[in-house]
C-alpha cells in the first residue's frame, strides 16, 4: 500500500513539474506519434488549434474515436495548463 502510496505521489509530482508528462505516452516524447494510430500529430498543430482540440473535449465538442478517452485526461485541465503544453510541444 506504501508504494502505491509513494508512486501515485511520484507521479503527480512529474506532471506538476511537466505537464505534457501524461500525454508522452501516447503522442510521443514531442507529439511526434499518432496517438494509438488515431490521433493527428500535435506537434503539427499550431498553438491555438492545440488549445481548441483541449477545450474541445473538456467540453465535448470535439473528437473522434478517442473522444471519450480525452475527455477524462483533460478533465480539470486549466488553459494555462493548456498553454503550457501547446508552448512546449505545437508550432
Amino acid at each position: 500500500m506504501k508504494k502505491i502510496i509513494a508512486l501515485s505521489l511520484i507521479t503527480a509530482c512529474v506532471a506538476m513539474a511537466n505537464p505534457y508528462a501524461k500525454c508522452a505516452g501516447c503522442h510521443g516524447a514531442n507529439g511526434e506519434k499518432a496517438a494509438l494510430g488515431k490521433s493527428k500529430i500535435i506537434k503539427d498543430m499550431t498553438k491555438a488549434d492545440f488549445v481548441a482540440s483541449l477545450k474541445g473535449y473538456q467540453d465535448g465538442s470535439y473528437g473522434g474515436p478517442m473522444k471519450g478517452l480525452m475527455k477524462g485526461q483533460v478533465k480539470g485541465m486549466d488553459e494555462a495548463t493548456m498553454q503550457a503544453i501547446a508552448d512546449k510541444i505545437a508550432k
